[in-house]
Parts: C-alpha cells; structure tokens; sequence
C-alpha cells in the first residue's frame, strides 16, 4: 500500500538541501550552510552523498584566493525529489476504510 520513501531524501538536511537547489540555479556552501542551519562538517557528508547519488553537482572554485563550493540540482536530482514528493504525498492521501 506504502510505496517507500527515498531514503537518501528522506533525511532533514539532505531534503532541505534539495529544497533550497530545487528553487536556485546553484548555490554556494556557505549560503546552504546559513539557511539549514547545519555545521560546516556534516554539511559536507551530507553534500558528498547527494553529490555521490548524482543528485547534485558540486563545483569547487575560487573567488580571488578564497575557495568556492557551488552546488547545482540535475536532472537525476529533481527527478528524485519529483518522485520523493509524489509518494508523500500519496502518504497524506490513504483513505480510511
């Protein structure tokens, strides 16, 4: 009756990450950082296993002599977040029998 969750989405910080990409074209590490809330440190897990599903894109950079990380959803990723919401929602739409 439950279709499951994607477990990778299915946790707060990497759902949130893919929320705020979901409405940006990219974003940078530290503006993800302030918005979630998150520490730098577990930030970057998170990142890294998004990043390694194909969710997201990471790009490392530098502005001047200081180093930027850019984040950016693809296709794979709004895909999966697409999918992760649709069964969410399907969630809140069981009827009682």
């Amino acid at each position: 009756m439950f279709k499951p969750l994607d477990p990778l989405l299915h946790s707060e910080l990497r759902l949130a990450v893919m929320s705020l990409l979901i409405s940006a074209e990219e974003a940078e590490f530290p503006y993800i950082k302030e918005q979630t809330g998150a520490t730098a440190g577990n930030l970057s897990v998170q990142i890294d296993k998004l990043s390694a599903a194909g969710y997201i894109e990471v790009e490392k950079t530098f502005k001047g002599k200081k180093p930027c990380t850019l984040c950016r959803i693809t296709p794979v990723g709004l895909k999966a977040f697409e999918d992760y919401v649709k069964v969410l929602k399907s969630y809140l739409n069981v009827k009682k029998t």
